[in-house]
């Protein structure tokens, strides 16, 4: 059993770092030729498996996929939780939006915690901004290309502006994304596609 363990311990980063970068998002007018790198993925793109969108902090100033992949691992996650990660320039560039493996093969997230945890790790994206919105704001970066991912995948999948929740929102006791998260600038921009 050791052994076991072991070895799959080994194949770790590997999956972590599955996935891509999106360095740079363009506005959601300015996608070029219909297409659109946040559904280039390795898997068919499942629409109906998500319905709603789920904003999280990661509660800490520095974050890569390897060290939340690890970090989900020790939660006893099978490997990193989120869908999409959004860097702020410590570990990942800031606004660089990391494309987890979750996403790439259409996977469920293991992204929020409590009663509601398992109807949205099974139906919604999760998405998690680097830093502690609990001690300081988002970068500006950061919250351009939260903005422009969000309003890529609710036209895509038709996710109505009402399915897009803060994790604190869905889960009793959490402060997730934080309080200096700018929601109301999130509010302001969200679509609602019809259904």
């Amino acid at each position: 059993m050791c052994l076991a363990i072991g070895l799959l311990s080994l194949d770790t980063s590997s999956m972590a770092t599955r996935g891509f970068p999106l360095t740079n998002l363009a506005d959601i007018d300015d996608v070029l030729d219909g297409r659109d790198t946040v559904f280039d993925i390795n898997a068919r793109l499942d629409r109906g498996r998500w319905s709603g969108i789920v904003i999280h902090h990661l509660g800490r100033p520095f974050g890569t996929p390897e060290s939340i992949h690890r970090q989900h691992l020790g939660y006893g996650y099978q490997g990193l939780g989120y869908h999409f990660i959004i860097g702020n320039g410590n570990g990942l560039g800031d606004g660089e939006i990391h494309v987890g493996y979750r996403w790439d093969d259409q996977l469920p997230g293991a992204h929020v915690v409590g009663s509601a945890g398992t109807e949205h790790n099974a139906h919604s994206i999760g998405i998690c901004l680097v830093g502690n919105g609990d001690r300081h704001p988002f970068t500006d970066r950061q919250m351009t290309h939260l903005v422009r991912l969000v309003q890529r995948l609710q036209q895509e999948l038709r996710i109505p502006a009402d399915a897009v929740w803060l994790h604190s929102d869905l889960a009793e006791g959490v402060h997730n994304p934080g309080r200096f998260f700018a929601s109301g600038q999130l509010q302001e921009q969200l679509l609602d596609p019809a259904r």
